[in-house]
């Protein structure tokens, strides 16, 4: 407490609060704010939305003499939270970081054309140009990232995730801010075959339940094994621990990255599942878009041509990596076409708007792109002194998209940046959506905005977008997003699927190399997406000579008294009534079964402090919806500040509201912060014992399934080594019973290829000791096991193996390998069949390994069919390095005989080439690169 009254009497904090009191009466000028105090909410109390706390960190940096960092002002709840951040700048030097500088467009640099993957056109431009930077982190102590550094860093996290049992196909979340941290893992999680999910952290304590709640959602659709976040990050990805149970870590990339060393690259193919990029979404259950490596190339390769880019354009970018444009139009575009990426964090921008044109003018910019706010807010809040010297003439093609387009936002940014280089032309309203990779229409190359202008009228209640006359005052003004992408195709359809004309107004589908096959692990809504061969992109629009407008999303439109009313206008209309907090209405339509139709409900965020009673308020609400719509709301509800839910990005979640609202929740009241942890706490206390009973079970099983196999090794071996003559039969009984016992049922098929194929050599995957046990137990053959002649100087080992027959080999090194073993030969010729596994050997990691050439040269030479045979799940049983098995199943599946062609070196090929892709087809294991011997 003495701490806090000391802090209380300071000057800095009289001072300080006086600039937020006066920034509180600009704002408000009917209230009083003398009343506030240090502890008054920002938010609640002085009634600061996000873009109004920009306005205060920039007048208490200027009259303080301060660099605040930007987490601080979005993460303080008070003015005494900013007073501490203050006392704790004091004395910090005001001058940036030196900029760094990119590379001059001398050298000649191509484009990865033929990649089929994004870890190829990552290789592909580490062997063309290491040393190119890719990333410069603008006004930040990060050096430059080249294509090398990238390589490298991907590397070692991929090792470490692989140490520690990511298995092909998983998925990882990254919980992390813009940085080298977040490419090096990003990278590194495809390397070791995972896949990526990104996520974003909570902004603010008041947020933490609501933010968790959402996250541990997505992290249990996606089935997450892994999640990456930042130290100061960790107590709250803790949490998520507790709240999914099957997460197995979370963890630093630092800690990751520890391991060391270089990973083993893998063949990626284009249709691998490069990416889960999950829909902002509402409180529904979470959709992650499936996007794969040649979904997003397709993206790329074609927005790349919209603009067009090349190797000289620069991309300036403050966009959240958790976002597509950000993540997928901005970095991974930047990554193909080898253009440098200047990066700034998104809270570096929505705390300094002008360092997001300073990086545009500092490093020649010519392509960045933006939500519609962020011109907005350029537009309205950057004053003259802060735009002294910049020149934008270099910005050549400014993206917005990712949110409705406003006209009026088009224009007011046009004229306030006209006089500093920027041009009517270089803006480009586009049209993406997640389901598209990012883009899907865009506007030709050099031309500036079309709007359009309809009559309001034709458009609710008709759903025709007629032109509008010159004097006609109420006319909607739509902007135009271009035309579809090369390769893609876009269609207007009614509610029964048939195809509309120009100016009518209907369902936007589409199709192309981009779109999406569907959502994770989520069939319903992935049917809900598919019609006819054509995805549902849940916007209404309307096209003009091949040009899409849109008009409104589906599930946002309200359905009242036969009328179509789209909600962004008189949300935005209400915003603008002084009391309301701007950007925080949301209208929507909620069923009323008495009347058939819909209810108008505008719910509205009050600024604080409330001197203006409430019915006047919803009077004046009352009002500028008959103004717009010629119709009243039919109930409109006040509620305190972030009442209204948003997602990550700042959009409105109007299906949100709509549950709370009609769950009566909406003036439930933000908890405190402590109380959302020991919310969060008692959630995750479940799912944490039962982890914890899990991990004893699971450790007990071990201890069990470790005696059986004591009790299998004394009970077989004396018999294999006194009684020879029955060994092999007495071996195959006892595999069958100690998988039994054990609890690790066997599936098998394909036994029919076994029959009648003569002498033949068996190939197999190897993915763990428990393999040879798994073929005993259920193969009706014996076999002569070819094994590592390591095994033939170890007591135990040799006779049990000797007992079976086992041909020992030692590795020669050379192409042909075991051509020249005469004993595994005469086996065959005598009608024997001889087994391989052609790996050499096994890794933690799932994968299979190149198959070597010896068995295929000695089944070529002989004239023998190869059998390939796939073995499934015993690596999840016992990995390599593993303490204890862990419970499951095996199946064993034989394949066709494979004859060879001939008995030369091309047969011999032929034959590995399709024992190959036989067994990693039956499998299901990705193969991993390495020499092929």
């Amino acid at each position: 407490m003495a701490a806090r009254a000391d802090l209380a009497t300071t000057p800095i904090a009289d001072e300080l609060l006086e600039t937020a009191r006066r920034l509180a009466a600009e704002l408000h000028p009917r209230r009083s704010a003398r009343s506030l105090a240090l502890d008054s909410a920002l938010d609640r109390d002085f009634g600061l939305d996000s873009l109004d706390r920009t306005e205060l960190l920039l007048r208490i940096e200027r009259q303080f003499g301060v660099r605040l960092p930007e987490g601080a002002l979005f993460a303080a709840e008070t003015p005494r939270d900013l007073v501490q951040a203050v006392l704790s700048a004091a004395g910090e030097h005001l001058a940036m970081p030196e900029a760094p500088v990119l590379p001059t467009g001398g050298e000649r640099v191509g484009l990865p054309e033929r990649a089929v993957s994004l870890l190829d056109v990552l290789g592909w431009h580490v062997e063309a140009h290491p040393e190119r930077q890719h990333l410069v982190f603008y006004e930040s102590t990060e050096e430059p990232l080249t294509y090398a550094d990238l390589l490298r860093g991907a590397s070692s996290l991929a090792l470490g995730l692989k140490e520690r049992g990511l298995a092909a196909g998983q998925a990882v979340a990254l919980m992390l801010p813009t940085g080298r941290a977040y490419f090096h893992s990003f990278m590194g999680i495809l390397l070791a075959g995972g896949v990526p999910v990104p996520i974003y952290p909570p902004f603010r304590p008041s947020q933490l339940e609501d933010h968790l709640r959402r996250q541990a959602g997505i992290l249990d659709n996606s089935r997450a094994a892994f999640l990456l976040a930042t130290p100061e990050v960790m107590p709250l990805a803790r949490l998520l621990k507790g709240l999914v149970p099957e997460l197995k870590e979370v963890t630093t990339p630092e800690q990751l990255s520890a391991w060391g060393g270089i990973a083993l690259p893998l063949f990626t193919r284009g249709d691998d599942l490069a990416l889960l990029q999950y829909t902002s979404g509402s409180t529904g259950q979470p959709k992650g878009v499936m996007l794969t490596h040649s979904n997003l190339l397709a993206n790329i390769r074609a927005m790349g041509r919209a603009l067009p880019v090349t190797p000289e354009d620069v991309f300036v970018s403050w966009l959240p990596l958790y976002h597509d444009m950000g993540l997928i139009g901005a970095w991974l575009g930047s990554l193909y076409f080898a253009m440098p990426l200047v990066l700034m964090s998104p809270l570096a921008f929505m705390a300094r708007p002008e360092r997001w044109l300073r990086a545009i003018h500092r490093y020649r910019g010519t392509l960045s792109a933006a939500p519609n706010f962020a011109y907005e807010l350029c537009a309205r809040k950057l004053s003259d002194e802060m735009l002294e010297g910049l020149e934008l003439g270099s910005w050549r093609r400014a993206l917005n998209g990712a949110e409705p387009v406003s006209a009026d936002t088009l224009a007011r940014f046009g004229a306030r940046f006209a006089p500093y280089g920027f041009r009517r032309e270089a803006m480009a309203p586009v049209y993406g959506l997640a389901e598209a990779s990012v883009g899907l229409t865009f506007p030709p190359p050099g031309r500036g905005p079309v709007v359009d202008r309809i009559q309001r009228e034709a458009l609710l209640r008709d759903g025709l977008a007629l032109p509008a006359r010159e004097d006609d005052g109420g006319a909607l003004r739509v902007v135009g997003c271009g035309l579809p992408l090369v390769g893609h195709q876009v269609r207007i359809v009614d509610a029964k699927g048939r195809e509309l004309g120009d100016r009518e107004v209907g369902r936007l589908e589409f199709k192309g190399p981009s779109a999406t096959a569907g959502y994770f692990r989520n069939p319903e809504q992935t049917a809900r997406l598919f019609r006819g061969g054509w995805l549902d992109s849940g916007d209404l629009a309307y096209t003009v000579l091949g040009e899409v407008f849109l008009t409104s999303r589906v599930k946002d439109l309200i359905i009242r008294g036969g009328r179509n009313i789209p909600p962004y206008e008189l949300e935005a209309a209400i915003g603008e009534i002084e009391g309301i907090r701007k950007g925080g209405v949301a209208v929507f339509g909620s069923p009323d079964p008495q009347s058939g139709t819909e209810r108008l409900v505008v719910v509205a965020e009050v600024r604080p402090p409330r001197t203006e009673p409430e019915a006047a308020l919803r009077a004046r609400i009352v009002e500028r919806s008959v103004e717009l719509l010629a119709l009243p709301p039919d109930d409109v509800v006040l509620v305190p500040p972030h009442a209204v839910p948003k997602t990550s990005s700042g959009k409105i979640r109007r299906a949100a509201c709509r549950e709370r609202y009609e769950r009566g929740t909406l003036l439930a009241g933000t908890q405190a912060p402590w109380r959302q942890w020991l919310r969060l706490e008692a959630a995750g206390l479940g799912p944490r014992l039962k982890g914890t009973a899990q991990r004893l079970g699971a450790g007990l099983y071990g201890l069990y399934a470790w005696g059986l196999f004591v009790v299998f090794a004394a009970l077989t071996w004396p018999l294999m080594a006194l009684v020879p003559a029955i060994s092999r039969r007495a071996l195959r009984v006892a595999a069958r019973g100690l998988l039994r016992l054990a609890g690790m049922p066997i599936e098998v098929r394909g036994l029919e290829h076994l029959r009648g194929c003569g002498p033949c050599v068996l190939v197999m995957n190897h993915a763990s000791y428990l393999d040879g046990l798994a073929l005993e137990a259920c193969l009706p053959i014996a076999p002569r096991y070819v094994a590592h002649a390591r095994f033939r100087a170890r007591f135990f080992p040799r006779i049990f193996l000797t007992r079976m027959g086992a041909i020992f080999v030692a590795p020669k090194g050379q192409a042909r390998g075991l051509e020249e073993q005469d004993e595994a030969l005469a086996a065959l010729r005598r009608g024997e069949p001889v087994a391989f596994f052609p790996e050499g050997t096994f890794v933690r990691a799932p994968g299979l390994l190149p198959f070597r050439m010896g068995a295929f040269t000695v089944a070529a030479e002989a004239g023998a069919p190869v059998v390939p045979i796939a073995i499934r799940g015993t690596r999840q049983i016992l990995r390599a390095h593993a303490r204890w098995p862990r419970r499951g199943a095996i199946r064993v599946e034989v394949g066709a005989p494979i004859r060879p062609a001939g008995s030369d070196w091309a047969a011999a090929l032929s034959l590995r080439e399709a024992a190959y892709a036989a067994i990693r087809e039956a499998s299901g294991e990705p193969p991993l690169a390495g020499p092929r011997p």
